[in-house]
Formats: structure tokens, C-alpha cells, sequence
């Protein structure tokens, strides 16, 4: 406390009530005050933080972040999903912190979940079922499997091959010069 006070820099001391409670409750989490709360908070927390990242990580969701780092950055890359993260999840009364340019690289934009000891897992599952469904919207499971393209019927009632759709005659195939031809 006393390397880190804004004292040399600011010129005002931390009153005696603030420092008081910061010894406390490092007492309380390294369990010297005579209960268990501290180490139980901890613990807590640790098992909210990876069941929260793991069941990110199934739904398909890139995630970083240290295992077991209860701040949860959840990967949206875009710049244009950023606000409909955050405005989705809050029509669903989840609110998001959502972290874009400057702050992080153009591409790499963000959401920071952070996790607390006092959820219940049914809060964590909430807000889980509110992530995967706006996920789902707005297309940020970059990890999930691609479902296969639903390529058109042909008569006999088998796929049609990708040169019976293209409009190209049998036999003839496409000439591609340029990216635009791709495109």
C-alpha cells in the first residue's frame, strides 16, 4: 500500500478508514482473520471463472485471457459488431463492456466479461443463454463448425453439382482474371 499510494504523486494521503479495510481484506483472503470467507471467495470465484470460459469456449466463442483470469475477453474482431454486442445484449438485460479502436488494435475488438465470486450459477447460465443467442445473431462463433451449403436439388432429388448451378454449359468452365471475377 505504501509503494503504491498516489501520496508522492497527488499530495493527499488515504484516509486511515481506506487503509484499515484494504489490510482487512488481505487478512480475510489469506485466511488470518480466523474464517474461511476469504479462501471460500476465492475459490468461488476460480470455479465461476472457468465454468464461465469453458462453456464460452463450447459454444464456439474465441476467448482470451489467462484460465483462470475472471476478466473474460470474448472476441468480436469486427468494429461493427461492437455496438450491437452490447446493444442486443442490453435489449436482453445483460449489460456488456465492450472495448474497441483505440484502445485495442482496429481488428481486435472485444467484449470484457467479468466474473464475480457472488454469482450463482444461475446468473452465470442467464447470462450465458443471452450471450449464445446474440452470438448467434450477429455471427461471432468463429469457432463453431460451418454447416454444409445447401446446394439446390436436381430432379432426380440428388445435389446438384456447383457447375449445374453456376450457369455454365456442360463442359465450358468458368475463366476467372481478376479478384472481381471471383467476387
Amino acid at each position: 500500500v505504501r509503494d503504491l499510494s498516489p501520496i508522492p504523486l497527488y499530495g493527499s494521503s488515504m484516509p486511515p478508514a481506506v487503509a484499515e479495510h484494504i489490510s482487512f481484506v488481505f487478512e480475510q483472503l489469506m485466511g488470518r482473520d480466523g474464517t474461511k470467507i476469504g479462501v471460500s471467495k476465492v475459490r468461488q470465484l476460480h470455479d465461476n471463472s472457468n465454468y464461465f470460459r469453458q462453456r464460452l469456449a463450447d459454444m464456439g466463442l474465441i476467448i482470451h485471457g489467462d484460465r483462470d483470469s475472471p476478466i473474460i475477453p470474448i472476441m468480436l474482431y469486427n468494429p461493427s459488431k461492437i455496438a450491437a454486442f452490447s446493444r442486443e445484449c442490453l435489449k436482453r438485460n445483460l449489460a456488456v463492456v465492450v472495448v474497441g479502436f483505440p484502445a485495442t488494435p482496429l481488428i481486435l475488438s472485444r467484449a470484457r466479461i467479468c466474473v464475480s465470486a457472488a454469482h450463482t450459477r444461475a446468473d452465470l447460465d442467464r447470462a450465458l443463454d443471452v450471450i449464445d443467442e446474440v452470438s448467434e445473431l450477429i455471427d461471432i462463433k468463429y469457432k463453431a463448425p460451418m454447416a454444409a451449403p445447401a446446394w439446390p436439388k436436381s430432379q432426380e432429388g440428388s445435389p446438384k453439382s456447383v457447375k449445374e448451378t453456376s450457369g455454365f454449359k456442360a463442359g465450358e468452365e468458368p475463366v476467372m482474371n481478376s479478384l472481381i471475377d471471383l467476387i
